[in-house]
């Protein structure tokens, strides 16, 4: 069985604004990467202007590492991948995020994706050690991303492939019994006849019936089956109205 490859380590090439290495950081660590790796940034490391915009994510910068060049800092990388939009003269397969993360998750050894300075992106050179670059699907006449969107789009298209949680959406139960949906269906049947909701007689079993019909649709489960009964029960009591005589 092939191994399963390493999280892919980031690389930002001589990264001008604290800020925005706190940002990169952030948008990392959302997708579950932690590995930072930083050469030769122009205002040194660390930065103070890093933390308060990394948001919390305050291990990606302290395990950050520095290097003076590229080739040091990807040194111990099997795969090299750089983002760029320019042409820069030099002839590399070209993938989309979406593909370099198929071939970072299936392919084993270190990845490295390489990012550039905010004003320039990457230079020849830096590209020229990548096997193959990363370009975004972008409008022609705004190629702009910022440092922390183009880490954001990889980082993103690498967790496609782990399994990560989903905050906003909590884990379903599972569906009521039949015997539970029954239980609801008869209530309402209970409560209705008395108020002649299946008159006339002719049409009683075509309006029960579709009376099951639109309640077996939600699906419900168990809370949902026992809240609506709740309701039904509220409903049915006979309860004398505020100010009314006894």
């Amino acid at each position: 069985m092939q191994a399963k490859a390493d999280k892919p380590v980031i690389v930002l090439v001589r990264p001008q604004l604290g800020e925005n290495i706190g940002k990169a950081a952030r948008a990392m660590l959302n997708f579950g990467l932690a590995e930072m790796r930083l050469v030769t940034p122009r205002d040194g490391w660390p930065n103070p202007a890093a933390g308060p915009a990394a948001s919390g994510a305050d291990i990606v910068l302290e395990k950050a590492q520095v290097f003076d060049s590229v080739a040091q800092a990807v040194a111990d990388c099997e795969h090299v991948y750089a983002t760029t939009v320019r042409k820069r003269g030099v002839t590399k397969p070209v993938l989309t995020p979406e593909q370099a993360a198929q071939g970072i998750t299936t392919l084993p050894g270190r990845h490295a994706i390489l990012f550039g300075p905010e004003r320039s992106g990457l230079e020849t050179d830096d590209v020229a050690i990548a096997e193959a670059i990363i370009t975004v699907p972008i409008n022609p006449e705004f190629g702009s991303l910022n440092l922390a969107q183009a880490v954001i789009l990889c980082a993103y298209e690498w967790s496609k492939h782990e399994t990560l949680a989903q905050p906003t959406v909590e884990a379903e139960l599972p569906p009521a019994p039949q015997a539970e949906l029954d239980g609801l269906i008869d209530h309402f049947t209970r409560l209705l006849e008395p108020r002649g909701y299946f008159l006339p007689e002719s049409r009683a079993a075509s309006t029960a019936r579709t009376l099951r019909n639109m309640l077996t649709k939600p699906r419900w489960n168990h809370l949902e089956v026992r809240t609506m009964r709740g309701v039904l029960s509220a409903l049915g009591r006979n309860r004398q109205e505020p100010g009314s005589q006894g």
